[in-house]
């Protein structure tokens, strides 16, 4: 009698861990899938660059745009504006159903966005010239992809987004024309028109996103979205943009006032201690705040109050910009990779570095014999931050979504 067949039993569950996706080979194909792979990676990897030539080798700064000049610049739209720009073209496409900015179009602007970051680097006035023609090319793309996108998919809550990066290349084009005249006063007051601009942007961005990724991630967390408040705040940034170009002091002092503390108003409405285990929360929330801080003191700074010449300035883009971009390039490169929404160790400490090299570069504003001490430990801090990003999600990037 044939003996019986033994079925091996299926097994209907797996209980291995799904593979690294370490070992997913690069995909050129996913780098250009969606615009906050390359133009996370351009931002972050510049701000290292930039800051290490700028504290480090500022000597190698020789062309039409040099020293304090250039460093303001590239900060702002060599790495803040670029990430603004990776996040507004990701997040376009969950607000429109429709991809603004992929493929060869994608690496085209990335091109023109590396094209100019060499040029204002090579010292002739040639290649400044060129890199101009680059970054508004960069930008001009930008907001007409973006346009498109919302023009098409009749997104009217977004239809002021694209103008919005329309403003920061004008802002850049008014910058750049004052650094080549040299008039430092003129090349400043169009500097803050610029940070103005970028801080209606985060304001955009942050008012959105924040209460949105808390009350996901906070069980039975309600806060207000302040949707009213943020149409004035909005209004108030953009007044503020346009009396510093007009170069009228107090008007400008009473807007940037309105902006800066309603965003403290609305922080402090979104329950912050609620979030104070969650380090992809609480760093955002800091990063909120430091922009609203740095708003009120720009309005009292542009109402005459005495103050150090610098401290708005690096309060707004140093507690402000880059605390949140620290937190955003990490919460959105996880949520769009198929990542669990979690932090890990060198994640914390990236944000540990990010928050001491802010700290520090707001200790060497005081002009004290230890300031330079300070700046140089703040840059060196603000590099591993970055540094520690990079090495943890350069891996990620640059591969398929898990």
């Amino acid at each position: 009698m044939p003996s019986p067949t033994v079925r091996k039993p299926q097994n209907l569950i797996q209980l291995e861990e799904p593979l690294d996706p370490k070992a997913a080979a690069p995909s050129l194909r996913a780098f250009l899938e969606l615009a906050f792979r390359p133009l996370y990676l351009a931002g972050v990897s510049w701000a290292v660059v930039a800051i290490a030539i700028w504290i480090y080798a500022p000597q190698a700064l020789t062309g039409p745009l040099q020293g304090i000049a250039w460093h303001a610049h590239e900060m702002l739209w060599g790495f803040i504006a670029t990430i603004a720009v990776g996040f507004l073209m990701t997040a376009g496409s969950n607000w429109t159903g429709i991809n603004p900015l992929q493929g060869r179009a994608l690496a085209v602007v990335s091109f023109l966005w590396l094209v100019a970051r060499l040029g204002y680097l090579a010292g002739s006035l040639l290649a400044f010239w060129i890199a101009v023609a680059a970054e508004l090319g960069f930008f001009l793309l930008a907001a007409a992809a973006m346009m498109r996108a919302v023009y098409r998919a009749k997104n009217t809550r977004n239809y002021a987004v694209p103008w919005l990066l329309v403003g920061l290349g004008v802002a850049d084009a008014l910058y750049l024309m004052a650094a080549l005249g040299g008039d430092y006063s003129l090349l400043m007051q169009r500097f803050n028109a610029g940070l103005v601009v970028m801080a209606l942007i985060a304001l955009l961005i942050g008012r959105r996103v924040i209460p949105f990724f808390a009350m996901r991630a906070t069980p039975g967390l309600d806060i207000p979205k302040h949707t009213g408040t943020g149409q004035v705040q909005l209004g108030a940034c953009a007044v503020a943009a346009l009396c510093q170009l007009a170069g009228w002091p107090l008007p400008t002092a009473a807007a940037l006032g309105v902006a800066g503390a309603l965003a403290l108003v609305q922080v402090l409405s979104w329950k912050p201690w609620a979030v104070r285990g969650n380090p992809l929360l609480w760093i955002l929330y800091t990063g909120y705040g430091g922009l609203g801080v740095g708003l009120v003191l720009a309005a009292l700074a542009a109402a005459g109050v005495a103050l150090p010449r610098v401290l708005p300035v690096h309060v707004i883009a140093m507690a402000g910009f880059s605390v949140l971009i620290i937190g955003m390039v990490t919460r959105t490169a996880l949520g769009h990779l198929g990542r669990p929404l979690a932090t890990d160790r060198s994640m914390r400490a990236s944000y540990g570095l990010m928050l001491a090299a802010v700290a520090l570069r707001l200790a060497a504003v005081v002009d004290a014999p230890s300031s330079s001490g300070f700046l140089q430990l703040s840059a060196a801090a603000w590099i591993a931050a970055l540094v520690l990003y990079l090495w943890r999600f350069t891996p990620m990037l640059i591969r398929p979504r898990l």
